[in-house]
């Protein structure tokens, strides 16, 4: 479960969040609602461990019943995808994969791995593939899964699919609603696209 606690957030004299409180389940998306300028992507940061520079906050999170707010960003096993789907612009896609995996995992393991990951996502074949290449479609994929093979414990989503359209949206939509579904993690989602209710397990919550 991921716990959000009396968080209130805002630079200078501005509040943007007060006394903002939420109970996230394992494999359930919560998603909040709200336009631009009103906080959403500054929560996702500073669950994640990247704050604002000059934010201002006091709250809790807590990650299995474990308090994380004070751990540096690696320690507090939480996934993030961005609107923009982030690519490590030097590596293939293998080793923007490869970047998630433990270092100790044998070379012959990691390839294995890779392979498998692509497959299950329709992009088989595509290990040697500079990833700037990639369509807005396969780079959402790909950041998705480079995300989950960190092994996540809670993940975020940033307004995930707001630059992808039609069929690629939606098939993009089920691939994250599954991972999420069969790693029981806990998600919280943030939008102002009113489509995006339509994933949400219970109703939006509007800041």
């Amino acid at each position: 479960m991921l716990s959000i606690t009396l968080a209130t957030l805002g630079f200078g004299e501005e509040t943007l969040i007060k006394d903002f409180s939420l109970d996230i389940n394992p494999g359930e998306i919560v998603l909040i609602t709200a336009p631009s300028g009103y906080g959403k992507s500054t929560l996702l940061r500073w669950i994640s461990g990247m704050p604002d520079q000059n934010l201002n906050v006091d709250g809790q999170i807590f990650l299995n019943g474990n308090p994380i707010h004070s751990l540096p960003i690696e320690k507090r096993k939480i996934g993030m995808i961005f609107q923009d789907p982030l690519m490590f612009p030097h590596l293939t896609v293998s080793g923007n994969l490869s970047f998630s995996l433990e270092a100790q995992i044998p070379r012959n393991q990691r390839k294995a791995i890779i392979s498998q990951t692509l497959k299950s996502i329709g992009m088989e074949g595509f290990e040697h593939r500079d990833a700037l290449t990639l369509s807005g479609g396969q780079k959402a994929r790909l950041a998705l899964m480079r995300s989950l093979l960190a092994k996540p414990q809670a993940l975020l989503l940033d307004e995930p699919f707001s630059g992808l359209d039609g069929q690629t949206r939606d098939e993009f939509a089920a691939l994250v609603k599954n991972e999420i579904k069969s790693n029981s993690l806990p998600v919280l989602m943030v939008s102002h696209d009113p489509r995006d209710i339509t994933y949400a397990d219970r109703p939006a919550i509007t800041l």
